[in-house]
């Protein structure tokens, strides 16, 4: 029993074995057919003496005798942005190129739906769109391992080109709000040679620009792209053009740490000689010479890495302020050191003038008591005298305000332009601040909606 059993399943393999060779040979012979069928079909086509690729396809109303221009739809696919450069004006994008439109030259047929498309390896065998990238600066082909090229032929004449292509273009940028700016970069396509009389770009309708998720700039966020058409007008003719407008947001948290924060930093050490006695004029003075030559250096770091242009920039506006408030600073040790020197001379004459006051009274009194008389009558009438003398020439107390009674505390000027330093500088420094980011942050421009 146990022989029956092991010579069935022995059978039945072979017969298996068998069924599967039949399988593969009629699966492999169909595959061969419908090479064959591709094949006879792309000759009929685009054979030898049946297409000539230097003639535009037929255009609208072509059924009806009147021959309009060709329609070729875009669309565009994003894969990557790598950079966008401030100095050069430009940026560099990768991106996936598509164009579709309709052959009737190309019709052929589909064997009751049996071949969905046909896919040509050399898309120089049939017509394709001159178009071009009007702002690019330089761009090229990839080609590894294969040209990345796609072209697919369907039924009913339709053409699906596909290409991917690295792009450099130019992006005019305005600077003046730099760095809480927004700018607008463009991808521009155009016709070379055919003029809307022949062709005609319109955008593929549904998604016709589609961005990459994994987008990531480093100093950039893309906020919005919109598409648009930009048919321009020449002495040739009128050309179809179609435009891309990427908005970009700066971001402003590097600049924030790297630009503004180190220039109030240094404004802030620069009033440290405020508290520092008007004496030291070492210490005053080199500290006002290192925040200023430390300015000055953070200045022409900032603008080695922007391009030179002809108006002013908001880190202009902010780092020309900070430049004069540490320069102020330094002329402020310039006026204390001044007035410190008045003060010492105004205090020696002081010392002077009471020394001979002094000197002054002693010899009338001596005088007095040499004349003779009753001490206590002479002294009487010299009080009257004087008694006398005050009403006449004495004025009436006025009550001082609260600053002249606060500056009353601190006897000489050097030190109460110091005093009133530690004052004026942070306030004008917080008024400045309030103005220039109320400008710049709440600016019309800024806050418009995207369309």
């Amino acid at each position: 029993m146990t022989n029956y059993w092991t010579t069935l399943k022995i059978w039945l393999s072979i017969v298996s074995l068998f069924l599967l060779f039949i399988q593969l040979r009629v699966s492999g012979k169909g595959t061969a057919n419908f090479r064959a069928i591709e094949k006879r079909i792309l000759d009929s086509i685009i054979g030898d003496g049946r297409y000539d690729s230097r003639i535009r396809p037929s255009g609208v109303n072509a059924s009806q005798g009147q021959d309009g221009p060709a329609l070729v739809s875009i669309n565009i696919y994003v894969r990557s942005i790598s950079s966008i450069d401030d100095v050069t004006m430009e940026y560099s994008c990768q991106v996936t190129f598509r164009e579709q439109w309709n052959d009737n030259r190309l019709q052929f047929d589909d064997m009751q739906g049996k071949i969905q498309y046909l896919v040509l390896t050399d898309p120089n065998r049939i017509w394709k769109p001159d178009l071009f990238f009007s702002n690019e600066k330089k761009g090229h082909f990839h080609e590894i391992i294969m040209p990345n090229v796609l072209l697919r032929i369907y039924p009913n004449g339709n053409v699906l080109f596909s290409i991917r292509i690295s792009l450099v273009l130019s992006c005019p940028m305005d600077l003046k709000y730099y760095p809480l700016d927004r700018q607008t970069c463009s991808i521009q396509m155009a016709s070379y040679g055919y003029t809307t009389d022949d062709l005609v770009f319109m955008w593929k309708e549904g998604d016709p620009v589609q961005v990459t998720k994994s987008l990531n700039l480093p100093r950039f966020t893309l906020q919005k792209y919109l598409t648009n058409y930009c048919t321009s007008r020449t002495n040739t003719g009128e050309y179809s053009c179609l435009k891309v407008d990427l908005l970009f947001k700066r971001e402003f948290s590097y600049y924030l740490i790297q630009i503004y924060i180190p220039c109030a930093m240094l404004i802030f050490v620069s009033w440290v000689s405020f508290w520092l006695d008007p004496n030291a004029t070492v210490a005053r003075v080199s500290l006002g010479v290192t925040t200023l030559l430390s300015m000055a250096t953070q200045i022409s770091g900032i603008n080695a890495s922007q391009p030179p242009v002809s108006y002013t920039k908001a880190i202009d506006v902010w780092t020309g302020v900070c430049l004069t408030f540490v320069f102020g600073a330094l002329l402020e040790f310039a006026l204390v050191n001044y007035a410190s020197r008045s003060d010492v001379h105004q205090a020696a004459a002081k010392q002077q003038q009471q020394v001979a006051q002094r000197q002054a009274k002693w010899n009338i009194e001596h005088s007095t008591m040499e004349a003779g008389g009753n001490g206590d009558e002479t002294t009487y009438g010299l009080r009257g005298d004087g008694y006398r003398s005050c009403e006449i020439h004495a004025k009436p107390n006025k009550r001082k305000n609260w600053c002249k009674r606060w500056l009353s505390k601190f006897p000489t000027r050097s030190k109460r332009i110091d005093v009133i330093s530690r004052i004026f500088f942070p306030f004008m420094f917080a008024l400045f601040n309030l103005v220039y980011w109320t400008t710049y942050l709440f600016r019309d421009d800024l806050h418009m909606p995207l369309k």
